[in-house]
Formats: C-alpha cells, sequence, structure tokens
C-alpha cells in the first residue's frame, strides 16, 4: 500500500507532463524525417536550374559580344553606377 501511494505523484506528473512532451516530440521528429522533396518539386527545381544554366550561358555571350564590339563597356557600367550614388 506504501508503494502504490509512492508511485501515484510520479505517475500522475509522468502522465500530465512527460507523455504529452514526449509523444510531441516523437511525432515532430517524424515529420521532419519524412518531410522531403516529392517528385513533382524536384522536376521543377531540375528544371529551374536547367533554366539558370542556359541564362548564364546567354549573359557569358552577351558579354563576349560586348567585349568584341565596345571594348571599354565595363569601366563605362562602372562610372556610371557610381555617378548614380
Amino acid at each position: 500500500m506504501e508503494l502504490l501511494k509512492f508511485m501515484f505523484v510520479p505517475t500522475i506528473l509522468f502522465l500530465l507532463v512527460v507523455a504529452p512532451i514526449w509523444i510531441t516530440m516523437h511525432y515532430r521528429s517524424v515529420n521532419r524525417s519524412t518531410r522531403s522533396l516529392n517528385e513533382e518539386d524536384r522536376h521543377s527545381i531540375e528544371s529551374m536550374l536547367a533554366t539558370v544554366d542556359k541564362l548564364v550561358e546567354r549573359i557569358a555571350a552577351l558579354e563576349a559580344i560586348l567585349d568584341d564590339d565596345h571594348p571599354g563597356w565595363r569601366q563605362q557600367a562602372r562610372r556610371d553606377r557610381q555617378g548614380e550614388d
């Protein structure tokens, strides 16, 4: 009987405080581990990366053309930006 009285308070504290926190943290960690990119998201990111690569190539080509046609265009652009400040 004495043991039953002794274990009553810790059991109630465990059920009211520790168990809900434990269960909440468990399901949060499960949710985070299963939260990954689905196939549609991966496809979308891959297509965006391909578009970015194409745009980088186009910018490089345009800069090469400008370097050939107008050799001082970079310095001119810097001066224009500094004049705006």
